[in-house]
């Protein structure tokens, strides 16, 4: 086939263009004759010399260079009739992603030029815009979260809107740095090998199904809250190392197709559940003491231990068994049984033989660690410092190095865009702008007429959804705690039922978004479960579990005299229904109202039986 190509691309031309294109001397092509050994025949000479004339005339070589470099490439008949250079194959566009950029500059831009409500300031009315032109380029992603966080804070230091130190205040905060550090033992953890010999005894123990392996690790970490008061540090420090090392040793591996596996599900379950145990005591989470002394301070009440765990802990339990079977029907597992995983563990662990030292080392550091979180209020030791303490143990004893700290590129990313939240919410707070919220909600629901079984609905619900714009419980609390429990008291709500609701939801909440709680960057940081899904989850449990905890708990608080009127536990029921139908069905009503600044002339709901 190589030959049929040349002989077809140097066939004889005819004569006229052997004269126009011109030949090389005479003397030249005897010169070859002669040192020929036989010489052909006169026809047969002129035959071959017409052949090759064309090759050795002035633009022949060229010609035959062609085709010399299409053979030796290819030597197929195809290779003649290929293009001789192939095209420049563009590089993609590592830059933005284009529409969702525009789609987050546009939001900012449109609310940026929105009328100012009356009492906001300019200043709180653009940090807004921003602010929210950063969660939408947060869901959307045209470039990583920390590059869309760090945009968000340039654009509030561009605009005047924050001075530099202002925009970049949280970077000083205590929590995202709980959360980066939590990064750094997960390392180590995995590292030594003490997270895999550590998950291969779950797994021995309780891993012939997911779903038992999902709840053991639920109960776990349920039995630990009381004692660590940081949800960062049990999220982080204990559970998300466990949790990867287990999803590792199950073949659940991030960035090769197999996060459905198991590691999708539980981690989404372990956030989701971890919401819910910092609700259930007062020491579960180190913004509830805060929820307990503005209570003291509007109502004159106080929500000791004691009473915070009686009342939520039914509800609590309800809710830590449903959720993640509800996860598991609606976002499974793939690998849902494997009866004989506890035997493979077993032998796993058989040939990991006995701790080494580097074990060793993380083990004891991490027992020091928790210590510290469970005992750090006594000795005046705060969360971060002891994570700090336990960081330094690992790097001067090399079970951790710096380089590989400076390669946890989700640690960095996540601090940077949850400091940046972080510092947009607290000044949209100093700026005024929840105040107005609040006492706008205030008037509003006042001056709807309502029953207070009605108006407690709306205000629950408000209370819970405006968590998204909020990046710490604490900061939530602390802006619209008072308010909300002042107005409910206000319009006939029992005082003690309200603060308590109100306090459980302050946790429960932070399960809506991958910011709103310390457990929430920690798990999500992970890259098991993309973003929609997280945020769409987490809606649809917020919903289960504000019908538990109204529905459920109204039942158990009525039952142990949470509520002072003299009604049976079955009309207490009756009460939990219409709180949960005003609040769903008179919501949506109630936000067009908030937009639109419209006056306010409700229909009364219809009277429920």
């Amino acid at each position: 086939m190589a030959s049929l190509s040349l002989t077809t691309a140097t066939s004889s031309p005819s004569l006229t263009s052997i004269r126009s294109r011109g030949s090389v001397p005479r003397s030249a092509v005897l010169r070859h004759d002669n040192r020929c050994s036989s010489r052909p025949s006169p026809p047969l000479r002129t035959a071959v010399l017409g052949a090759l004339r064309p090759l050795i005339s002035s633009d022949g070589f060229s010609r035959l260079a062609k085709v010399s470099r299409g053979f030796t490439v290819k030597a197929s008949s195809a290779s003649a009739a290929a293009s001789p250079t192939a095209p420049v194959e563009k590089k993609p566009w590592q830059g933005a992603a284009i529409k969702p950029l525009l789609a987050s500059i546009a939001t900012g831009i449109i609310i940026w030029f929105v009328p100012v409500p009356s009492g906001v300031s300019r200043n709180a009315w653009q940090l807004l815009a921003i602010f929210l032109a950063t969660i939408v380029g947060i869901i959307t992603q045209p470039l990583p979260l920390g590059a869309v966080a760090l945009l968000g804070l340039g654009a509030s230091v561009l605009t005047k809107t924050l001075t530099f130190s202002a925009a970049f205040s949280a970077f000083g905060d205590p929590i995202p740095w709980l959360i980066a550090l939590a990064f750094f033992f997960a390392r180590g953890f995995i590292k030594t090998g003490l997270g895999n010999r550590i998950a291969y005894q779950f797994v021995s123990l309780f891993g012939s199904s997911s779903l038992g392996l999902g709840y053991s690790l639920v109960f776990s970490e349920a039995l630990l809250a009381p004692a660590i008061p940081s949800v960062s540090a049990r999220a982080g420090g204990i559970f998300l190392p466990l949790v990867k090392s287990l999803c590792v040793a199950c073949g659940s591996n991030v960035g090769d197709g197999t996060e459905n596996k198991l590691g999708s599900w539980l981690m989404l379950t372990c956030f989701q559940t971890s919401v819910i145990s910092s609700s259930m005591f007062l020491t579960a989470m180190a913004a509830n003491p805060l929820s307990a002394t503005l209570t003291l301070n509007t109502i004159k009440q106080t929500l000791g231990w004691t009473d915070w765990a009686k009342a939520a802990i039914v509800p609590g339990l309800v809710s830590l068994l449903v959720v993640p079977l509800l996860l598991y029907v609606i976002y499974p597992p793939t690998v849902k049984s494997s009866p004989d995983a506890p035997k493979l563990a077993r032998e796993k662990l058989e040939k990991m033989g006995p701790m080494n030292t580097n074990e060793i080392i993380m083990a004891g550091t991490l027992l020091l660690t928790v210590g510290l979180w469970v005992f750090g209020g006594m000795l005046n030791v705060d969360a971060v410092t002891a994570a700090i303490l336990g960081l330094s143990i690992l790097l001067v004893t090399g079970v951790v190095t710096w380089k590989e700290c400076l390669s946890e590129a989700v640690a960095w990313d996540t601090l940077t865009w949850f400091a940046a939240l972080i510092a947009m919410a607290g000044y949209l707070n100093k700026y005024g702008l929840i105040s107005w919220f609040s006492q706008s909600v205030v008037k509003l629901v006042g001056g709807l007429g309502l029953s207070w079984q009605y108006s407690f609905g709306i205000l629950v619900l408000l209370y819970f959804y405006s968590h998204y714009f909020f990046a710490s419980g604490a900061a939530h609390i602390g802006a619209m705690f008072t308010a909300f429990l002042s107005v409910a008291s206000a319009l006939g709500t029992p005082s003690y039922l309200a603060a308590m609701v109100l306090a459980f939801l302050s946790n429960l909440m932070g399960g809506l978004t991958h910011y709103g709680i310390g457990s929430a960057p920690v798990f999500y940081g992970a890259n098991y479960v993309p973003l929609a899904k997280w945020w769409g989850y987490g809606f649809l449990i917020s919903v289960v579990n504000i019908i538990i905890w109204l529905g459920v708990g109204g039942v158990w608080w009525k039952f142990i005299g949470l509520c002072p009127h003299p009604t049976p536990p079955s009309t207490f029921v009756v009460f939990s229904g219409k709180v949960i139908f005003a609040a769903l069905s008179n919501f949506h009503r109630f936000v067009d109202i908030f937009i639109f600044s419209g006056e306010v002339n409700f229909a009364a709901p219809p009277n429920l039986p």
